[in-house]
């Protein structure tokens, strides 16, 4: 390995970045001048190969909604290796430095192949839920909704008044990414040439009987015709509505959409509400996955920014084998707001790696699921349902987007 080097990228590199992640992914980078703009070399990493870059990994400065809190996450993406150069651990120093060298205590990703990142002690730590509606057969419900009012809003409008609600929407649920400026004007443009044969994208909002905006929906139609007649398509892109009755009026009106038969929406939690909403839930097709895989990088640090569902006072085993600051005993002691984890030589209450940690970490999976094989072990009596409650959380984390 002693041809290849790894190091920072540089400010001029983000065309040759993306063309080794396309070329591992399989797909043509197009130019965009406002995701070059994101495009943050110092916390880019590039493998080169006789000056020529033949790997990459990137990290987002973004933050990440956790149980009771909001912290900074490295956000990974764009992790690839040229096909001629497989098999030669490239990737293994390219992830191994970066999470290495993240300040933030956690790192999330959307695994391409989870093989892949277990390897590294990511774990996947929220699910996700696709839905695929038949129209004809869902039947919304006929509970009163409150008065409010619909309307849709230009790409101006939308970036005032849209970043508020996702807030709200974080300090509700766990795993929602948050967006700068620049990160939403990204997120709302709209290029024909990425729209797959859909029309231009709606923003459908809810106003209060303040006229406050309260929810909003990103979607597209598609016109269908089918043997008995209109088929149209409602392809929902993103749907955030922390308040019950905009909840409830959004998803009404996209579920009686006039000419339509198909709503397909790919970033619903495991406990949507929609599933509530609706006369016939099996109209409501469903395919659970896995969506973000999260990575404890500074143990004591990240333990200690979440907050807790019961009081705790547990020491903890644990083992890191990348980042050797992480392994070892801590104690985690919490009660409502105040949280507190130090490192200890006392006898240990649980023993488990740092990718269960990982994987614990949003409340969305359980300790008690991978005590059941061994991944952690109880050396004290009594100790795993209560840690596994304190670990829980009312709420399941969900991902509303790629990144």
């Amino acid at each position: 390995m002693s041809e290849i080097q790894v190091r920072a990228a540089q400010a001029g590199e983000y065309g040759a970045v993306q063309a080794v992640f396309g070329g591992a992914m399989m797909f043509d980078p197009k130019p965009d001048e406002l995701w070059q703009q994101l495009f943050e070399p110092d916390r880019a990493l590039v493998a080169t190969d006789g000056g020529q870059i033949i790997g990459t990994t990137r990290a987002l400065t973004r933050e990440l909604s956790v149980p009771g809190a909001v912290l900074d996450a490295a956000h990974v993406t764009g992790v690839g290796v040229q096909p001629t150069h497989r098999r030669r651990g490239v990737m293994s120093q390219l992830i191994g430095r970066q999470l290495r060298e993240v300040p933030e205590a956690i790192a999330v990703l959307w695994a391409s192949e989870p093989a892949i990142y277990g390897r590294f002690g990511y774990a996947a730590a929220a699910w996700g839920v696709e839905y695929t509606v038949d129209l004809h057969r869902v039947g919304p419900s006929n509970d009163r909704i409150r008065p409010g009012e619909l309307g849709v809003l230009s790409v101006d409008e939308a970036l005032k008044e849209l970043p508020a609600i996702l807030r709200r929407l974080q300090t509700q649920r766990s795993g929602v990414s948050g967006r700068s400026d620049l990160r939403w004007q990204a997120r709302l443009q709209d290029k024909p040439d990425d729209r797959g044969g859909r029309t231009e994208r709606r923003i459908l909002v809810h106003r209060d009987e303040t006229g406050s905006i309260d929810g909003y929906a990103l979607w597209r139609g598609k016109m269908a015709w089918g043997p008995t007649g209109p088929a149209s398509e409602v392809s929902v892109e993103e749907l955030v509505a922390p308040e019950l009755p905009a909840y409830k009026a959004l998803w009404q009106h996209l579920l009686t959409m006039d000419l339509s038969a198909k709503l397909t929406y790919e970033y619903a939690a495991v406990d949507e509400p929609l599933q509530q909403l609706v006369t016939y839930p099996t109209a409501l097709e469903r395919r659970l996955g896995e969506s973000l895989w999260l990575r404890v990088t500074d143990v004591q640090r990240a333990l200690q920014q979440r907050r807790y569902a019961t009081p705790l006072d547990v020491v903890l085993d644990v083992t890191d084998n990348l980042i050797e600051s992480n392994t070892g005993r801590f104690r985690l002691t919490a009660d409502g707001s105040s949280v507190r984890c130090e490192r200890t030589d006392d006898p240990a209450d649980l023993s488990l790696a740092v990718t269960e940690l990982g994987a614990t970490y949003l409340g969305g999976r359980s300790l008690s699921e991978f005590a059941t094989t061994g991944r952690v072990a109880e050396h004290s009596p009594g100790i795993l349902t209560h840690t596994t409650a304190a670990f829980g959380w009312p709420i399941a984390p969900v991902s509303i987007e790629v990144f």
